[in-house]
């Protein structure tokens, strides 16, 4: 599992400035606030867990027991080399997606 965290603080309403003025200041703590589960960190897993952990997403659990192979890497883009052999859920906790 990875927490995000957002502060609120005048670069974070900086950060999220365009989807605020979709979502409004409440809209993002509401994402901050959030838990979601991703089940699979494959190709869609993978690229799902990067946007929502830039959107602002609080918490994201990725589930997946599978482990990341060579044939892999074209596809699923939260894996390297480094990390063939390696579980996919534990390989992407250990990516450092948090945001800045």
């Amino acid at each position: 599992m990875m927490d995000v965290v957002v502060d609120g603080d005048e670069r974070d309403l900086k950060r999220y400035e365009r989807q605020i003025k979709i979502f409004g200041e409440e809209g993002q703590r509401k994402l901050r606030r959030a838990k979601v589960i991703i089940a699979g960190a494959g190709g869609l897993g993978s690229v799902s867990a990067a946007y929502l952990t830039v959107a602002g997403v609080g918490r994201i659990r990725v589930v997946d027991h599978d482990v990341v192979e060579l044939s892999n890497l074209n596809r699923q883009i939260l894996h390297w080399d480094k990390d063939i052999g390696r579980e996919k859920a534990e390989s992407f906790a250990c990516m450092d997606l948090k945001v800045r």
